[in-house]
């Protein structure tokens, strides 16, 4: 590592809270360790700031506050309460009046009509903008949709100023194909054109697949291909790992799928909850940030109904450079997803952490993944949705797991080229490109 006195300074900004992102903790910790003086901002939620290291970068969480109120909400509230309608005909109401908000902006400001329409974009530049400004970055590394347009203002006001910044975006999903996070009209036609207003700012665009890059530089009419970096895992585990077996009380020679990650209807974890009457003696272990959530506590009651309750576990996250030597335990990983555009287009990254915990897997048939499957020979592909199908790809690999996790240790195999510490290297050649710094001279 450099003399961090002489190293360039990288501001990475992120709209969450850190802990849960490995992506984002990977890449600030890997830039650290290079040489980069890394400050990562991101948002809490506490009413007070929160540092942290996440050695050698720091980690800072901002306060939010209250940002602003979701518009439309006070119409149907004032029609429900007033009796006029009942809350069905209530929502159908607010349903034509945000498609009239969304036409009437849109033909007013074109993409800048989020400024109307999701006005609570304008917290995010409240509160990361000054602090950007006082760490006066040689380079900002945006992450996600969000934080895009914070890093180019950041960054138009430091060049107005005289000191040359430079802008990172990295594209962590297909915004277009995205499912709004929030139940309005107005969420997602908002957020294209915010996007929109600035992908042209960015001096370079990485992201996570090539599937998704080539969609981005159709999209934004991009002039390079972005470049990709996987969100693969490191390949040395960080402190003791917990025993999944153990921690769902179960024996080596029990058949056990698992789940890791976000724990979601369109997840697909439904279709796996309806297969179990059909494998006999087989368990699953749902990986999760919750596993008191609404929707696990669905999935059970599920399981219930169906008389196999006993055989359902559900289980908390371990810190990100944990999870694959965590999964290891398991006999296949699984990744159920529906069709949803976003989901045709990435390996995701459980499907790394999966592959380096050397399991086979099955993964319903969304495009990207299904294909990689098939190419190496790693699991097996059924049809989204579909229980049947899920029971005949899961006896195939518990009928002969060797086949399956003999491809991890070919010389020639997938899991050399996904790691971090290879993707690593490369967003650190990204940096080094944008301030023309050569390698070992920072």
């Amino acid at each position: 590592m450099t003399n961090p006195s002489t190293a360039r300074r990288v501001v990475m900004l992120v709209d969450n809270g850190v802990e849960g992102d490995s992506r984002v903790q990977k890449a600030a910790r890997s830039a650290a360790d290079a040489g980069w003086d890394v400050t990562l901002l991101g948002c809490s939620t506490t009413g007070a700031e929160q540092k942290w290291l996440l050695d050698p970068a720091r980690v800072r969480l901002l306060p939010m506050g209250g940002g602003q109120p979701a518009q439309g909400r006070g119409l149907r509230a004032r029609l429900v309460e007033r009796g006029g309608l009942p809350l069905r005909a209530a929502r159908l109401a607010r349903r034509p009046v945000e498609h009239a908000q969304v036409r009437f902006w849109r033909r007013v400001h074109g993409d800048g009509a989020w400024r109307r329409l999701e006005p609570g974009l304008w917290t995010y530049e409240r509160v990361f903008g000054p602090v950007i400004d006082e760490l006066a970055p040689d380079l900002i590394h945006a992450h996600d949709f969000r934080m895009l347009g914070v890093g180019a203002r950041a960054a138009q006001r430091a060049r107005a100023a005289g000191r040359p910044v430079k802008l990172l975006w990295d594209a962590h999903e297909f915004l277009p194909g995205a499912k709004p996070r929030r139940d309005n009209a107005r969420w997602l036609p908002a957020h294209l054109g915010y996007e929109r207003e600035y992908v042209p700012y960015a001096d370079a665009v990485v992201t996570v697949s090539d599937t998704l890059a080539e969609l981005l530089r159709t999209e934004h009419h991009l002039a390079e291909l972005p470049a990709v970096v996987l969100n693969a895992p490191a390949t040395t585990p960080a402190g003791p790992v917990p025993d999944l077996r153990a921690l769902c009380g179960l024996e080596k020679t029990t058949p056990l799928l698992v789940y890791a990650g976000s724990a979601t209807v369109q997840r697909g974890l439904g279709t796996v909850v309806e297969a179990l009457p059909l494998l006999t003696g087989v368990h699953l272990a749902l990986v999760v940030g919750d596993p008191a959530s609404a929707y696990v506590r669905q999935l059970r009651a599920t399981a219930g109904r169906l008389g196999v309750a006993d055989r359902v576990h559900a289980v908390p996250y371990v810190p990100h450079g944990q999870v694959s030597a965590f999964l290891a335990t398991a006999d296949v990983g699984l990744i159920p997803i529906h069709h949803w555009p976003n989901h045709e287009i990435a390996l995701i990254t459980k499907f790394f952490e999966y592959s380096h915990a050397h399991l086979p897997i099955v993964v319903s048939d969304v495009k990207t993944m299904a294909e990689t499957v098939r190419t190496t020979g790693q699991g097996e592909v059924f049809r989204a949705q579909d229980p049947a199908d899920f029971v005949r790809a899961v006896r195939a690999v518990l009928a002969n797991p060797h086949r399956y996790r003999a491809v991890y240790d070919k010389p020639d195999g997938p899991l050399a080229g996904w790691t971090w510490e290879a993707q690593a290297a490369r967003l650190d050649s990204i940096y080094r490109r944008l301030l023309s710094v050569e390698a070992g001279a920072r």
